[in-house]
């Protein structure tokens, strides 16, 4: 019996054996594209210095959402970075930060703040704004958002 499937096999003809492989690699190929396609970026942001980013950052960040709506932004702080999440932090303006943040929040964006920035700094959770989240250490929660793929910004 085995005889027989191979000099069956051995008859069918180039066109016969090549054509599926072929429909199937492009098949394959054009399902990867669609996906990769419709894929949204992610992105995290780096703020360690309120003073010298954080301003600057929520305007990227803003403009990355006008040309990019979809993308998946991350902005992690520590150190003294975390200011402007705090309650009542008004930029060199003179403008809320919180109001510039809450809208950000709308948009989808998360905020990070590092938790052992707040062990060395004696600071407590309650002096934040609501719309931030905390995470352990805020270096390694950027090292695991990029190593899941999320594009590295630092203002």
């Amino acid at each position: 019996m085995p005889m027989r499937r191979a000099l069956k096999l051995s008859t069918l003809s180039y066109q016969e054996l090549v054509m599926p492989i072929r429909s199937f690699i492009v098949a394959a190929t054009l399902a990867a594209l669609t996906a990769t396609s419709f894929a949204q970026d992610k992105v995290v942001y780096h703020i360690n210095d309120t003073a010298s980013q954080a301003l600057a950052g929520l305007r990227n960040i803003r403009n990355h959402l006008d040309v990019d709506p979809k993308a998946m932004i991350t902005v992690v702080t520590h150190a003294f970075g975390v200011d402007f999440l705090m309650e009542g932090m008004k930029d060199r303006n003179e403008n809320s930060f919180a109001t510039t943040v809450a809208a950000l929040k709308n948009r989808g964006v998360k905020f990070e703040v590092c938790e052992i920035t707040l062990q060395n700094r004696n600071l407590k959770r309650d002096q934040f704004i609501q719309e931030v989240d905390f995470t352990p250490s805020g270096v390694v929660r950027i090292a695991k958002l990029q190593k899941e793929g999320a594009a590295y910004i630092k203002p």
